[in-house]
C-alpha cells in the first residue's frame, strides 16, 4: 500500500473536511470530534452530491443535497438509504495526515 502525505491534522477542521484532488477523482478527508480521519470519494451514492460539503457527526456525514447519511468508516449509506461510496485508508501519524488511494474495481 502506497501512502501519500496530505498535510497537518490541524488543516482539517474538527467535524469538517478537506478535498484532495487526484487523477482518480476528488477524495474528501473528514475529521471527527475525536480527531479520527476518514477518506471517501467526494461523491454521494444517491445523486452525486459533494460529501465534503456535508455535516460531520460522530463517524458519519450527511449529504448536503438530500440528507443521505453515510458511514465514514465504510462509505455505506445508513438504512433506510441504500448505496455506497468508495472509502480509502487514512491515518494520522505525528500530527500528519496520510492517505492511500484505492483504485476503482475493474469492470468486465
Amino acid at each position: 500500500m502506497e501512502w501519500l502525505e496530505i498535510g497537518a491534522l490541524n488543516d482539517i477542521p474538527r467535524l469538517g473536511s478537506r478535498v484532495v484532488r487526484t487523477s482518480h477523482g476528488d477524495i474528501a478527508l473528514f475529521r471527527t470530534e475525536n480527531d479520527e480521519v476518514f477518506a471517501l470519494d467526494d461523491h454521494c451514492p444517491h445523486k452525486g452530491g459533494p460529501l465534503s460539503q456535508g455535516i460531520v457527526h460522530n463517524r458519519r456525514v450527511t449529504c448536503p443535497l438530500h440528507n443521505f447519511v453515510i458511514e465514514l468508516t465504510s462509505g455505506q449509506a445508513v438504512a433506510p438509504d441504500e448505496g455506497c461510496t468508495r472509502s480509502h485508508p487514512a491515518k494520522v501519524e505525528n500530527g500528519r495526515v496520510w492517505l492511500s488511494i484505492r483504485q476503482a474495481a475493474a469492470v468486465n
